[in-house]
């Protein structure tokens, strides 16, 4: 089996070999892209290359082994994982227990700090803590974040999340059976009235729109695949909570705690499994995906043995 990514051919590259460009693309030694390129895993705008084929100005499509440790990836301090990366943005795989910035009363690792810590200078724009913020994930949810690195990629990443043409793709196992198998739910979102560290659907909140699928059922818990057409804070634990099916590990929504240790989860079961979006400064399109990390893949296995 192989995961799919789709890389704009940067600048740079264009004109070097394939197997080259595609090792420093993805941070790989140049045998194992060799490999990847010699198996037909790359094409470039729909064209199957060969590893001594010269790349031209386009979207690359990679296909990835997706064994676990099979195609090493660029580490950034603090657990976050470097998915794609040129001069204007960088896509991360953050994990769980990381903020996306400081905040008061937030002492903890955040993406912004380890960016910094790697050497990695990201857009001079907005608030000083939030630099090169476009958009971020709550601490307890793992998976992918755009990040800019330049002013222009700031502002075009910022109007396209304000457009909605940013595509957020995320696979939630919530408790129960969700039926229908596939819905909208469209409610306002804004703070809980009595709980002030905790949203809700609430009259005269903002508007609030998520899609859902059904992917697989188990006893007592169903694997869904969200998108997200608005993205306020905790929306989706909001909105499945709202239709009375709770995150499984998520007790601040109305989770179970015994279901959660049976799982052996300590968060929400939660990950920002797909990103697809126009290049903010190319205008081709980056799409990236990430797998499960351990301790959802870890409840994933008891819910299906």
């Amino acid at each position: 089996m192989s995961d799919t990514r789709y890389l704009p051919v940067p600048d740079a590259l264009v004109g070097q070999r394939a197997d080259v460009a595609l090792a420093r693309m993805l941070g790989l030694s140049r045998s194992k892209a060799a490999d990847i390129v010699e198996a037909g895993g790359v094409s470039l705008n729909g064209n199957t290359l060969g590893k001594s084929d010269l790349l031209a100005d386009g979207v690359l499509a990679v296909d990835l082994p997706n064994e676990r440790g099979a195609v090493p990836e660029p580490s950034i301090p603090g657990g976050l994982v470097a998915v794609y990366e040129d001069e204007d943005i960088i896509v991360i795989d953050k994990p769980v227990g990381v903020a996306a910035h400081p905040s008061p009363g937030w002492e903890g690792p955040t993406v912004t700090g380890a960016l910094a810590s790697a050497g990695i200078t990201l857009a001079p724009v907005g608030a000083a803590e939030r630099q090169g913020i476009v958009h971020r994930l709550d601490v307890g949810t793992s998976g992918l974040m755009v990040v800019a690195k330049t002013a222009p990629a700031y502002s075009a990443l910022k109007h396209a999340f304000k457009e909605r043409t940013v595509e957020k793709v995320y696979h939630a196992v919530a408790q129960g059976h969700v039926e229908p198998t596939q819905g909208t739910i469209d409610a306002p979102i804004g703070r809980h009235p009595t709980a002030d560290y905790k949203f809700a659907v609430v009259e005269g909140g903002r508007d609030s729109i998520t899609h859902y699928k059904v992917l697989e059922m188990f006893p007592g818990a169903t694997l869904v695949e969200v998108h997200l057409e608005t993205g306020r804070t905790h929306q989706i634990r909001v909105h499945m909570a709202a239709i009375k099916h709770p995150l499984a590990g998520d007790i601040t929504y109305g989770g179970d705690p015994v279901m959660a240790q049976r799982l052996g989860l300590k968060r929400q079961w939660l990950h920002a499994k797909e990103l697809a979006f126009e290049h903010p400064t190319r205008h081709g399109e980056v799409r990236v995906t990430t797998e499960y990390p351990d301790d959802l893949a870890h409840a994933l296995g008891k819910l299906r043995g």
